[in-house]
């Protein structure tokens, strides 16, 4: 198992009892006593902990004392959990993020909502190297199974086409050609 990375900011008691229970725990732990050092460090893979207010930091836990370390581990272990998700969530299509968790696509501010199957259409095309074919976009998307004339995949693409010009005021991301649809990323970086 990978450990997480510890940083514990200006608290020498805590420092210390984490440090003789790291061979139980899944943390490198370190130990900073300077604000220019916290400053300093690349701490996008740490999560620091602290009694100090107002730091401008992504990932930090506030803690206040008394604390039970039971429930202290258990709130280390929750915000590790949420860095992950957060930075799993996120997937850069050419110029657009698309987050999975909360269904969003964004460019700059703008922001547009899609639907389960408008993720899933996006994602399914990002992850091909070359354009995908009604049949199998309805097959894997859509799990149909069946033969049946359904236009459910021209249409899904035509509204969320529209929801991208809307907002973006651009209709280059979803590219149709005979043999399919695929992502232009090309244009969009």
């Amino acid at each position: 198992m990978i450990k997480q990375n510890l940083a514990i900011y200006s608290i020498p008691i805590l420092y210390e009892i984490l440090k003789e229970l790291e061979t139980d725990l899944n943390y490198n732990i370190v130990y900073i006593t300077e604000k220019k050092k916290l400053e300093n460090l690349d701490l996008s893979n740490f999560l620091v902990i602290t009694e100090k207010k107002n730091l401008k930091l992504n990932n930090f836990l506030q803690i206040y004392f008394p604390l039970k370390i039971s429930q202290f581990i258990e709130k280390i272990n929750i915000q590790f959990i949420k860095f992950k998700s957060k930075e799993n969530s996120n997937i850069n299509i050419g110029k657009y993020i698309l987050n999975i968790n909360s269904r969003t696509l964004t460019m700059n501010s703008n922001t547009i909502n899609l639907t389960e199957k408008e993720v899933n259409l996006i994602l399914y095309l990002h992850s091909s190297n070359k354009p995908v074919n009604i049949k199998t976009l309805q097959l894997e998307v859509w799990g149909y199974r069946n033969s049946l004339e359904s236009h459910t995949v021209e249409t899904h693409i035509h509204r969320l086409r529209k929801k991208i010009l809307s907002t973006f005021n651009l209709d280059d991301l979803i590219v149709s050609k005979k043999d399919g649809y695929y992502l232009e990323l090309s244009k969009n970086i």
